[in-house]
């Protein structure tokens, strides 16, 4: 797994392997089954996740208890509440395991860490928080602008892997509309 974090650092900013060896020191692995959370809204959040294998989805729940996915996350992908990360709230939506699992984790503290001793690796985080802005902004975009073809053509354009392995109810639900909809859809 640290391998894989490796090669995804380096992707963007280059890596002594004693630089790399204090990186790998302040993550921890840990694995999920299917249906296990990795948080769930209201608990306390200090981890910020890299995805080495599995799929997961971040969803917020409503007051009327309907579930809202936000987003996706798979390999060589980070995932986290991330308002509650930062700000070390409770979180207000949960991560839950859509296959089984392998993930990196980095507490607050160790982020910190990591990112004042090693400068590389704050404009690493950075390039990533950019490219999850420009993301995120595509999405609202394309929430404002598109209708439901347009929108479900986007997300196989943009996401082809991600669209063979989740479920059809789950992306009619992070796009908005129901599983009959997406089914006259895709067809």
């Amino acid at each position: 797994m640290f391998e894989k974090l490796k090669n995804h650092i380096e992707k963007i900013v280059p890596l002594s392997d004693q630089e790399f060896e204090f990186v790998a020191s302040l993550f921890t692995a840990k694995s999920y089954k299917k249906g296990q959370f990795l948080f769930q809204e209201g608990e306390h959040l200090s981890r910020h996740y890299f995805i080495c294998k599995g799929l997961l989805k971040l969803v917020y729940t409503d007051s009327d208890a309907r579930e809202h996915i936000v987003g996706f996350a798979m390999e060589d992908w980070w995932e986290s509440d991330f308002e509650a990360f930062y700000t070390q709230q409770k979180t207000s939506m949960s991560l839950i395991c859509l296959e089984n699992t392998d993930v990196l984790y980095i507490t607050l503290e160790n982020y910190k860490n990591l990112c004042s001793t090693l400068p590389q690796i704050e404009h690493f985080f950075l390039e990533k928080a950019y490219f999850g802005f420009i993301s995120a902004q595509k999405r609202i975009l394309s929430t404002l602008t598109s209708n439901t073809k347009e929108r479900y053509q986007q997300l196989i354009e943009r996401y082809p892997a991600l669209v063979q392995r989740v479920p059809k109810s789950q992306l009619a639900a992070y796009l908005g509309v129901s599983r009959e909809t997406l089914s006259r859809l895709s067809r």
